[in-house]
C-alpha cells in the first residue's frame, strides 16, 4: 500500500505534467492562429491598400524599387496610392520609379496624388499612374531636363591658379568645371539633354493621350498650377485623399474603408544632409548638392534659415 509521500509525490508529478500539456497545448494554438491569420483573409481584414510617399528630391533607391516589385505579389494589397510632394529630382531615378510602378500597374490599380509639389521628374513619377489628382493650388509641370555645369574657370584665375587636363579626347569629361566648356562640348551636351526631353515628352503622349503638338506647347519648363493642368489634361481630377479612395471604389470596388499601409522608405541621411540640417536648420541644400547627371527638377530657389 503506498504512502502519503508517495501519493503526494504522484499527484505533484501528475500536475506537472497536466501543466507542461497545457502551456503546449496554448503554444500550439497560437502557432496555428498565427499561420491561419498570415495566409488567410478573414473577411477582408487583411486586405489594404498599399501607399508610397515620393518626397523632397528623387535620387536612386534600390530598396524602392524592390518593395514596388514585392507589391506585385501581394495579393492583400489591393492597390497602390502615390503620394508626391517633389519638386523631382535625377532624371534616371524618377524614370526607375515611373518604370517600377508601370509594373505594379499592370497587376493592381494605381492613384496618384499630387501634394504642394508634383514637378519635372516628380512629375513624371505621378505618369505612371492610372489616375492623378492634385489640389487646385498644386505646383505640377516645369517638365524638362536640366544638365548643370559649374564653372571655375575665372575664380582660379583671380587665385592664379591652373589646371591641365590629358584625355583621350576632346569631348572625355565634359563639362568640366575646371575649364570652360567649348562649342563642340555644348553642342553634343545640348543633343544628350534634347534626347530626355523627347523621351519626358513621349511619356506624356502615351500616358495622358495628347497630341505631341500640344505636349510640345507643355513642355518648355514651365509651371502649371493644378487647376491649370486639369485644363490642359496633364491630370484628370482635382482631389486629395478622400477623392482617390472614393474613385478606387466606385471604379474597381475597392472599399474606401479599407486601411491604409505605407510602403515609405525612411533610409539614412546623407552625411552632407545631416551637418546641412544641423547646421542650417535645411537638407534641401544638402539634397541639391548630391545630385549627379541628368536632372529632372524644379528649384525656383534655395532658402536657408
Amino acid at each position: 500500500m503506498p504512502s502519503d509521500t508517495d501519493i503526494f509525490l504522484d499527484r505533484r508529478r501528475l500536475k506537472r505534467h497536466a501543466a507542461l500539456w497545457r502551456a503546449a497545448a496554448i503554444f500550439g494554438g497560437i502557432v496555428i492562429a498565427a499561420v491561419v491569420l498570415g495566409r488567410e483573409n478573414l473577411s477582408g481584414h487583411r486586405q489594404y491598400v498599399a501607399s508610397l510617399g515620393i518626397d523632397g528630391l528623387i535620387v536612386s533607391d534600390a530598396r524602392r524599387e524592390q518593395i514596388l516589385s514585392d507589391l506585385i505579389e501581394d495579393q492583400d494589397a489591393l492597390a497602390l496610392l502615390l503620394l508626391i510632394n517633389s519638386p523631382g529630382g535625377e532624371t534616371a531615378a524618377s524614370e526607375g520609379i515611373y518604370m517600377a510602378v508601370r509594373a505594379v500597374a499592370e497587376a493592381k490599380p494605381v492613384v496618384a496624388v499630387m501634394d504642394g509639389v508634383a514637378a519635372s521628374g516628380g512629375y513624371m513619377v505621378a505618369l505612371a499612374a492610372d489616375r492623378i489628382f492634385a489640389r487646385e493650388s498644386t505646383i505640377t509641370g516645369s517638365i524638362g531636363v536640366v544638365l548643370e555645369a559649374t564653372n571655375l574657370v575665372g575664380l582660379m584665375d583671380m587665385m592664379g591658379v591652373e589646371s591641365e587636363t590629358i584625355r583621350s579626347g576632346p569631348l572625355k569629361a565634359q563639362p568640366n568645371m575646371l575649364e570652360r566648356m567649348t562649342p563642340e562640348a555644348r553642342s553634343v551636351n545640348q543633343s544628350l539633354v534634347n534626347e530626355i526631353h523627347a523621351m519626358f515628352k513621349q511619356m506624356i503622349v502615351e500616358r495622358r493621350g495628347i497630341d505631341p503638338n500640344v505636349v510640345d506647347g507643355l513642355s518648355d519648363g514651365r509651371v502649371f498650377s493644378g487647376a491649370s493642368a486639369k485644363s490642359n489634361g496633364l491630370i484628370d481630377a482635382l482631389g486629395g485623399l478622400p477623392e482617390a479612395r472614393r474613385w478606387l471604389e466606385e471604379r474597381y470596388a475597392i472599399s474606401a474603408a479599407l486601411p491604409e499601409r505605407s510602403l515609405d522608405i525612411k533610409g539614412a541621411k546623407h552625411w552632407l544632409d545631416w551637418f546641412l540640417s544641423i547646421a542650417f536648420k535645411k537638407s534641401y541644400l544638402a539634397e541639391t548638392l548630391t545630385l549627379d547627371g541628368l536632372v529632372s527638377v524644379w528649384h525656383p530657389f534655395i532658402s536657408i534659415k
